[in-house]
């Protein structure tokens, strides 16, 4: 139970529903912050979040227990997050954050309870196939609500487990639903901010955590030309066109971030569409892992458009992409995820981008065959 709306309904829904249901807070936010910093946390890290959910388990007549998950937060996400933004990648942490805490650690708690299930307020489905046993990932009722993307890492194991009791109704509805039950929380608004991030000061964050991707630098053309300084690596991602500070005869955009030389790479537009990328960390959940190239629909970024593309297993647990139309900042660090109409096959973490391939164009020969990295 995060304090929010989504939460709270999916516990109503399901005590509505004959469940015996209690409520868990995850206490994520570091132990080494004094008080007054830590009640700067946002969203569902915050005290704040954490008192809205005991009142919400107090008005429905549920245990509610707040859980030390610190630890493994802040291996398994923060320190995930620093690292990826130290080698110039632009990672999800709630993806992070859904792999390794809610639906692994929280899920490892609760099966020490005796509690058979663990529900969230995520807007997705699961839905079971009778005839294998397997169950099947799927979009939200509610497109725009929908957070199937950042779901894309849970196990089979994992998914037989789960619930998304609002998963089957829109957003509004959800509301409507809060309000009815006289719910403390159903006008309170999304959290939109990284959780773990006071204040959401993205900036003075990284910097305290990462101080040397925060040294200025040169930005130079994609020959090697210096067009002007950039403030510090982490600043910037790929596809960005402000706050370059430079005068250009056409708009520049960041097409590539070199962290080992201090060095932001700038573009014009067409340089920063590519439609090519690797994968890695795959995780398949439709299907066990293809034997063969498939065509699918693919999503580079949470609010980022489906695109048609041709995807290609690799060695391990890795991939090659090839959309059939360029997509614009195909970023590394962010996760790509491969659909079938509302049921997600499966995804991964973006690796190499089209400046590998165009500086190494024997890479793509043939498709993905030459590709030995």
């Amino acid at each position: 139970m995060s304090g929010g709306v989504d939460s709270a309904v999916s516990a109503a829904i399901l005590q509505q529903k004959g469940y015996e249901v209690i409520g868990v807070t995850m206490q994520i936010w570091p132990s080494d912050k004094p008080a007054h910093d830590v009640a700067k946390f946002s969203g569902c890290c915050g005290l704040d979040a954490v008192e809205d959910a005991k009142r919400i388990a107090y008005q429905l007549g549920i245990r509610h227990y707040v859980m030390n998950f610190r630890d493994i937060f802040a291996q398994r996400v923060i320190a995930h997050f620093c690292r990826e933004y130290s080698l110039g990648r632009t990672p999800n942490p709630c993806i992070k954050c859904n792999q390794y805490v809610k639906f692994s650690a929280l899920l490892e708690r609760a099966k020490e309870l005796d509690v058979e299930r663990v529900a969230t307020g995520h807007y997705a489905r699961i839905e079971k196939d009778e005839d294998s046993g397997r169950c099947f990932l799927k979009k939200a009722v509610d497109r725009n609500k929908d957070q199937s993307y950042v779901l894309y890492p849970i196990s089979q194991e994992q998914l037989k487990h789960i619930l998304f009791p609002v998963g089957i109704f829109t957003k509004e509805q959800v509301r409507v639903k809060a309000r009815e039950l006289g719910l403390p929380v159903a006008s309170k608004p999304d959290s939109q901010e990284i959780c773990f991030i006071p204040d959401n000061d993205y900036a003075g964050f990284l910097k305290g955590q990462i101080p040397q991707a925060a040294r200025p630098g040169p930005i130079t053309d994609k020959e090697g030309h210096v067009l002007g300084k950039h403030k510090g690596t982490l600043f910037y991602t790929v596809g960005q066109r402000k706050g370059l500070s430079i005068s250009a005869k056409e708009p520049l955009y960041v097409i590539a971030i070199q962290p080992e030389m201090n060095t932001i790479v700038v573009g014009g537009k067409q340089e920063v569409y590519g439609h090519r990328l690797t994968a890695s960390d795959l995780n398949w959940i439709a299907v066990a892992k293809p034997g063969k190239p498939f065509t699918a629909k693919a999503k580079i970024r949470y609010h980022h458009q489906e695109a048609e593309a041709v995807i290609t297993p690799l060695r391990g647990d890795r991939a090659y992409i090839e959309f059939r139309e360029p997509q614009a900042a195909i970023t590394p660090g962010q996760s790509i995820v491969f659909y079938e109409g509302d049921i997600v096959i499966g995804g991964g973490t973006v690796e190499l981008t089209e400046s590998y391939f165009k500086e190494y164009p024997e890479s793509a020969n043939n498709g993905s065959q030459h590709i030995n990295i």
